[in-house]
């Protein structure tokens, strides 16, 4: 296996998951993990994750020098680069010119690391500080314009890159994975995500040991999957509940309903919405309305989680490591309804299963493809646990939500017709806190504004946004207009993440 230290990067899992992909088995640890114990798990190969902190910092996460010495081969990424030159005598200082998205990497030797790789690469860089004093018996095999973006040992296969190779946008980062797991470490290329769904049943047969399962199910593709895992591991023991809460995207309730009868699994209706909306009445902060909702949405599954039984949720990697710190000293980016107090209480009770918890969208939609399930729910786009709530900015109302499911409702109708819904990771419409001046016959108009968004991405921690067709632009936004009284402006987000999250709250 491949063993990732944890020191708090949001790409942690993602480092884990790009290696899986690989077939390589691969795990996440903490930073600090006990020596001995990190020795017991035999790996082939240690990769150091990045992380938020700097290492000069006081009370910044350290790495164990120790690990250096295991006698097995070493990948430091972005902070974990930067530990390794700090612990083994180099210097670390801010950086005159932060990187933060795109850079040219100039491979600057033959290394095995590079094997079957151009001289010149795209990589994504995300970081403010950087090594300005190499290590003993260390060099420099890569640059960037603004530092030196890789280094090895001299005789040891121990290397750092300041870039992330694990994400996306870095254009062959995979290739440079598989030649550290598959080339420097000899890994074996014998693991699939078939193994997981079924070790999963297995587990889940074991934990659950005869108690009923309240399971969360949206319709989206996350707890689709997991309802039909557990249903495979459990059956009849499987108590599935979809809660409207008031803030679901036009007929959306509906077509969840019979989605889940199509696959033949039962599940109860809980129409709550104006208890969630009641409770929103008059909140504007995204993070306030994301708490609402989340403690509500549990609220309501206390009404059918009786003492003893377990509470399910299709809770994926991202939604972890974005609200909690996990298993590094991670920042917390937003909080998840999935993460709220109430959640984190039945969790230290040990009365959740989160059976997804551990993967990313694209492994998501791996093992639903080997359960079985139709290529319409496996490529649904994406919908976030608080709804339309976080796609309204400010207060949500039922006039400004008519506004939103009508227009977000368009949007989604003219790139099926178009043949490009398939073709974008993720596409909304969001309701913004601002109205703007038009025209419509000869009358000056005051009227609300919509923007719409759409992203490319693979796994959800990075995106950048897609090039819809003007033309069917245009007709989303000449529709939307002439349509919903109320908007005379419809705009469109340009934005990549990072800097910017898919989601506007």
């Amino acid at each position: 296996m491949i063993v990732v230290l944890d020191f708090g990067s949001q790409y942690s899992q993602l480092i884990a998951r790009k290696i899986r992909q690989l077939n390589v088995y691969t795990e996440i640890v903490p930073f600090n993990i006990p020596i001995e114990k990190l020795r017991g798990m035999k790996p082939e190969g240690i990769v150091l994750s990045g992380g938020p902190a700097s290492v000069y910092a006081e009370g910044s996460p350290q790495l164990d020098k120790r690990v250096l010495e295991l006698g097995v081969p070493v990948l430091g990424i972005c902070y974990g680069l930067q530990s390794i030159a700090h612990v083994l005598g180099g210097k670390v200082d801010p950086s005159g010119k932060r990187e933060f998205g795109h850079a040219v990497l100039d491979c600057q030797s033959d290394d095995p690391i590079w094997h079957g790789l151009d001289k010149q690469q795209q990589v994504w860089m995300s970081h403010g500080d950087r090594v300005v004093k190499l290590p003993r018996n260390f060099r420099v095999i890569g640059r960037t314009e603004a530092c030196p973006a890789a280094i090895r040992h001299a005789t040891k296969p121990i290397y750092g890159v300041q870039f992330h190779p694990e994400v996306h946008h870095t254009t062959h980062g995979e290739h440079i994975l598989d030649n550290f797991a598959v080339r420097i470490c000899g890994c074996k290329t014998d693991w699939v995500m078939k193994n997981f769904a079924e070790r999963t049943i297995e587990e889940v047969k074991r934990h659950v040991a005869g108690r009923p399962v309240v399971c969360a199910v949206s319709g989206g593709v996350d707890s689709t999957v997991m309802a039909t895992l557990l249903h495979r591991a459990v059956g009849d023991q499987l108590v599935c509940v979809f809660v409207d809460n008031g803030v679901l995207r036009l007929n959306e309730a509906k077509e969840v309903m019979e989605t889940f009868g199509r696959i033949g699994i039962k599940v109860t209706f809980s129409p709550s919405g104006a208890r969630f909306l009641k409770k929103l009445k008059g909140v504007s902060h995204p993070e306030q309305k994301r708490k609402i909702i989340g403690r509500t949405f549990i609220e309501v599954f206390l009404d059918h989680l009786r003492e003893g039984d377990l509470l399910a949720q299709g809770t994926l990697y991202p939604d972890v490591i974005e609200s909690v710190s996990t298993k590094g000293p991670s920042a917390t980016i937003k909080t998840h309804h999935n993460r709220v107090k109430e959640v984190l209480s039945l969790i230290r009770q040990g009365r959740v299963l989160e059976p997804l918890k551990e993967l990313f969208k694209d492994e998501v939609r791996e093992v639903g493809k080997e359960l079985g399930l139709p290529k319409e729910i496996l490529w649904r786009h994406p919908f976030p646990g608080p709804g339309l709530a976080v796609r309204i900015l400010g207060e949500v109302t039922p006039r400004r939500l008519a506004l939103l499911r009508q227009a977000d409702a368009i949007y989604i109708e003219e790139l099926k017709k178009a043949d490009v819904y398939y073709d974008v990771w993720q596409a909304f419409a969001v309701l913004l806190p601002v109205k703007a001046v038009g025209v419509m016959g000869d009358e000056r108009t005051y009227e609300n504004v919509i923007a719409l968004r759409a992203v490319e991405s693979v796994d959800g921690m990075t995106a950048d946004w897609s090039r819809i067709p003007p033309e069917v632009l245009g007709r989303v936004s000449n529709r939307i207009i002439n349509e919903i009284r109320g908007i005379n402006r419809v705009v469109y987000d340009v934005s990549s993440k990072p800097p910017s999250t898919i989601e506007w709250e």
